[in-house]
């Protein structure tokens, strides 16, 4: 006898404002079942997901088709009809914890508030529920996080908070939405293994909705490809995995580095959907050429027992405690390189680029640029140097100034700098960037908002090379991306790095990424460096314990 679905969505379609953004799908979820929905921004599964709880802004969307869950259906329930619903019978975990956590609120009272509203229990005994969800969350010291605002807390904690208000009135179905998606590879993998526990242990069904197929290989049992507003494949993880029918499919498990051989460039979605892409895999003769040269030079950047260290005082009569951000570290980078720096959020990896950056100085040690210590340098030194030593930051839209257009934002550090005779000129060397990332001409007198992540961080490269820096310090700058977007910046990186000779620091918590960009590679833990060798030494063969668990944290597909 064939099951009954708890949940079916039939033939759903939505517009926003008249523009159609999901087309006519279906799909449905069993009770005890973990489904995945996988797709990159634009694809249409976080909105179809937020339609389940009716949560799409009424003035502007159009919807037809319809929602049942068990035998109600939920695009006919009025709006006190869905908070029955939301939070006690079908909950949600969105991507970003900080943002949907209220800063103004202890973590313990924002989980007690949805505990009041559905259930009878009394204040006590609310209380002794939200700190038995933060046992079973496993959350460390439950009462510490109850009194703590959301600041005070890391994100992965953050996310199981999240995840205990999901979980507090048992739910029928929890709806996850991206909820590793700005997490270190470790938490990531800790929170997967939590809602499988959780899912097993209550029976409840779970959407899980990500970007990145590998990941949903490792917890859902059936998966669902979107692809702008289509479901283009649907079928059993395995299969999808190991078998997938669509180009689409096939550009999402491909896109993502491979840890066992290395492109020369990576696929992208196009590439797949105009069956243009020619693998070249890059072999290790020729890296072996490629060091052999690259080592030959004197470092171009050396830093020498390098140390920075934090002052915090918890009160006024406190007995101020010093923390060591960054402790004794030590390494060289040659013209030329990619030099990873990978480890956990808190190892201290973005502080070392920064006292590199000498945005933030070092307390102690030596930074030597082509053999002049910068850590002494005069302001006005230091101006001339910004020059040569630039950054591209983790999230684009926040560095890019909104008011300025693009043209201007990336012509205003060549006038600060006074590259080029006049405006004229400038102009015309803006043009000629905006090509070489890949970007219109046309994109010139429009302004940041106007564009995807992907693009904006596409002008946030090519403000950095307008000033034809010698070392980049790229800074967690693909992990916000979806997983082809990533690659497409990852080729455009290395293609810059071979038409410019540009030398890279690659900071990033994503092993696999890093892997994929470095000659060397630096594991850094607790402010130390823990293990430093080629990238595809230290992946083959990790010495370290810390190094061997950030390898298998990598979610690596069926």
């Amino acid at each position: 006898m064939p099951k009954t679905p708890l949940l079916q969505i039939e033939n759903l379609t939505i517009s926003f404002n008249g523009n159609e953004v999901i087309h006519n799908i279906s799909y449905h979820l069993y009770a005890n079942e973990i489904l995945g929905i996988v797709g990159e921004s634009g694809s249409g599964k976080s909105v179809s997901s937020l339609a389940i709880l009716g949560l799409l802004p009424k003035k502007i969307t159009t919807l037809s088709g319809a929602i049942y869950f068990n035998t109600t259906n939920l695009t006919a329930l009025s709006q006190s009809g869905f908070q029955e619903i939301r939070g006690n019978k079908i909950a949600m975990i969105f991507q970003e914890p900080m943002s949907s956590l209220n800063p103004s609120m202890r973590c313990g009272e924002q989980v007690e508030e949805i505990l009041i509203q559905h259930t009878g229990l009394s204040l006590s005994q609310v209380k002794n529920k939200v700190l038995a969800l933060f046992e079973q969350v496993k959350l460390p010291d439950p009462e510490r996080v109850y009194k703590s605002y959301p600041h005070e807390i890391s994100g992965g904690q953050k996310q199981r908070v999240m995840i205990a208000m999901a979980i507090a009135c048992e739910p029928d179905i929890l709806i996850a939405d991206e909820p590793t998606t700005a997490l270190d590879v470790t938490v990531q993998k800790e929170i997967i293994v939590l809602l499988k526990e959780l899912q097993d242990k209550t029976h409840m069904s779970i959407i899980f909705i990500t970007h990145d197929l590998a990941l949903i290989s490792e917890i859902a049992e059936r998966v669902i490809v979107m692809y702008k507003g289509d479901i283009v494949e649907q079928g059993t993880a395995t299969d999808i995995f190991n078998l997938p029918q669509h180009n689409y499919t096939k550009a999402l498990i491909n896109s993502r580095p491979s840890l066992n051989i290395r492109l020369k460039t990576l696929p992208t979605i196009q590439d797949y959907l105009n069956n243009s892409f020619v693998k070249k895999i890059v072999t290790s003769e020729e890296r072996q050429k490629i060091h052999s040269a690259l080592y030959k030079q004197s470092p171009l950047l050396e830093v020498i027992n390098l140390e920075k260290e934090y002052i915090s005082s918890s009160g006024w009569f406190a007995k101020p405690q010093t923390f060591k951000a960054v402790n004794n570290v030590s390494f060289k980078i040659y013209e030329g390189e990619t030099l990873g720096l990978v480890g956990e959020s808190g190892c201290g990896k973005s502080t070392l680029g920064n006292a590199i950056l000498q945005l933030d100085k070092a307390t102690a040690g030596t930074i030597l640029y082509k053999g002049t210590d910068i850590t002494t340098l005069s302001k006005k030194a230091m101006r001339t140097l910004r020059k040569d030593i630039q950054i591209i930051f983790q999230d684009p839209y926040a560095s890019l100034n909104p008011r300025l257009t693009v043209g201007q934002a990336i012509m205003e550090p060549m006038t600060v700098h006074k590259l080029y005779k006049n405006k004229t000129e400038r102009k015309a060397k803006v043009l000629e960037i905006l090509n070489r990332v890949g970007l219109s001409e046309a994109y010139f007198n429009r302004y940041p908002h106007e564009f995807s992540g992907g693009q904006r961080q596409r002008i946030g490269i090519a403000r950095t090379i307008a000033l034809q820096p010698k070392l980049i310090v790229c800074d967690e700058s693909v992990s916000a991306l979806d997983i082809s977007v990533q690659a497409q910046v990852l080729n455009l990186l290395n293609e810059l790095k071979e038409k410019f000779g540009f030398t890279y620091i690659f900071i990033s918590h994503d092993l696999a990424v890093v892997k994929y960009m470095s000659d060397q590679l630096i594991v850094m833990n607790k402010g130390e460096i823990v293990e430093k060798n080629d990238a595809d030494i230290v992946y083959n063969n990790p010495h370290q314990e810390y190094t061997k668990r950030l390898i298998k944290a990598i979610p690596k597909g069926l």
